[in-house]
């Protein structure tokens, strides 16, 4: 067994050659790390195993591709340690190779010849996201079951049309778009459309245009065969074959680069698929589940997206709010993430007192329910008590309420601002508008907290949450920039 040192790093240098061994050892061995090398996986594997209680370990497979000596490498470290960080040092500079290596677990992919600052910057990142995978994984673990319709928190009005309209369109059998902010619940959507549907039992795919340049995303839609272009080394089925009978999800289509979106369309239209350098083709049987963080018309009509394409994906189009806009679900959505995260978790229960409800509700979640449930696990993970504060969410500090879609009011205002019963043309304002600035007043006043404004206003929290969503985005705007 190797001892390790708290303070110190290890390397387990998986199919290094002597020669390179030395030279990956030089470079890290001044910055704390040790390595050891094993010729094959399986020793590594029983390097690792005797060090699980330590910190700081990362194993780092060297040469890709060899064969299938990258790939199984990988699967053999990810078989037992599922949240190790695994570098790996590769010749290749083809991008295939890196997107392959991370799809299969690589936390990091350095091409020869690489400084040591690079290996040691490597080395920092990997290390710093193992620390966040090991602390995070036990969270989110929690949410890996897609829920369906019936699951789906929110009493949000345009949640809900969105929702009813995603379970009408489940049973049929054309193509979805769901338009949205990012982390605003698109893909659990289409996870639940999916479950719905005729399609269910069948494969599904999710397949996101950010993680690949123009040419991987070409393979990973349409396959190729073995010699296709320069490092296709073996036969790729691609996502469309592979859902055959199926549903594929395309996350972010608007970014799909235009080469590969005609080729899509042509696929769509003609109901056949042909891999990169195959001379046969596939029959295409697939329901494509498409998200877009723009409108699709708007790009459409700026020329920036193929008319056919577009056509073809938005023949149900559903929109999901973003968080925002639906501050009355924060609660719900606050109950629903904590309950199951201490249900699938077997911790203890954890509640949230008023003052952190007030914390939540005011914030303006660019992240959406993304970030609430990233923000309350985290919490959730560190809180001592029984119940939830405001002070378990230091972050939230720079908070915002959002009066209505279109408008942003800061919590703060100047203590001596007051409320102007005249307008500039000497009529008196509208109730509506010295309403307004009553309780953007109690919002500085009162930090925010809202609890503490609906009783110094002798109204209902559900009532000025009401106001605070009805209210007209103009009389405070005006009165901020005055």
């Amino acid at each position: 067994m190797v001892d390790l040192a708290t303070n110190e790093g290890l390397l387990v240098l998986v199919g290094s050659d002597a020669g390179q061994a030395r030279l990956v050892a030089s470079s890290v061995c001044r910055h704390g790390w040790r390595t050891v090398c094993s010729p094959t996986p399986q020793q590594a594997s029983t390097i690792l195993d005797g060090l699980r209680a330590a910190d700081n370990l990362i194993a780092v497979i060297d040469g890709w591709p060899v064969g299938k000596a990258g790939p199984e490498a990988i699967a053999e470290l990810r078989r037992h340690f599922r949240d190790l960080p695994v570098l790996v040092l590769s010749s290749s500079s083809d991008i295939l190779h890196a997107i392959e290596a991370m799809r299969l677990g690589a936390t990091d992919y350095l091409v020869r010849p690489f400084s040591p600052d690079r290996l040691l910057g490597a080395l920092r990142m990997a290390n710093s996201h193992g620390s966040l995978r090991g602390e995070l994984r036990p969270l989110s673990h929690c949410f890996d079951l897609p829920l369906g319709f019936e699951d789906m928190v929110g009493a949000d009005i345009k949640f809900r049309a969105a929702v009813a309209r995603a379970a009408l369109t489940a049973r049929a059998s054309g193509h979805v778009l769901v338009e949205g902010e990012g982390g605003a619940g698109r893909t659990t959507l289409l996870r639940a459309l999916h479950a719905a549907s005729s399609r269910a039992d069948s494969p599904l795919k999710i397949v996101n245009m950010r993680s690949y340049s123009e040419s991987a995303l070409t393979s990973a839609l349409f396959g190729h065969e073995k010699g296709a272009f320069p490092g296709a080394f073996a036969k790729h089925v691609g996502a469309l074959q592979h859902c055959y009978g199926g549903t594929l999800v395309l996350q972010e289509v608007n970014r799909m680069p235009a080469s590969v979106q005609q080729r899509l369309a042509a696929a769509l239209s003609d109901g056949r698929l042909r891999p990169l350098g195959a001379s046969h083709s596939f029959d295409l049987n697939v329901r494509i589940l498409a998200t877009s963080n723009q409108p699709l018309n708007e790009i459409f009509q700026a020329n920036s997206f193929c008319a056919d394409l577009s056509k073809a994906l938005g023949a149900t189009r559903l929109e999901m709010p973003p968080l925002r806009e639906r501050v009355g679900d924060i609660p719900a959505l606050s109950r629903f993430f904590l309950s199951i995260f201490q249900q699938r978790s077997r911790t203890r229960e954890v509640t949230i007192n008023d003052g952190a409800y007030d914390r939540l509700c005011s914030y303006d979640w660019p992240g959406n329910i993304r970030q609430l449930r990233s923000v309350l696990l985290r919490a959730s993970a560190l809180c001592d008590g029984d119940a939830l504060t405001a002070d378990h969410f230091p972050a939230l500090n720079e908070w915002t309420i959002r009066t209505s879609p279109g408008d942003l009011v800061t919590r703060r205002v100047p203590d001596e601002a007051g409320v102007e019963i005249y307008g500039a043309d000497g009529h008196l304002r509208t109730l509506e508008q010295i309403e307004a600035d009553v309780i953007q007043l109690a919002i500085g006043r009162y930090s925010g907290r809202m609890t503490e404004i609906a009783r110094r206003l002798r109204i209902g929290r559900s009532t000025l949450y009401r106001k605070l969503n009805n209210l007209e985005a103009g009389p405070l705007t005006d009165r901020r920039h005055r």
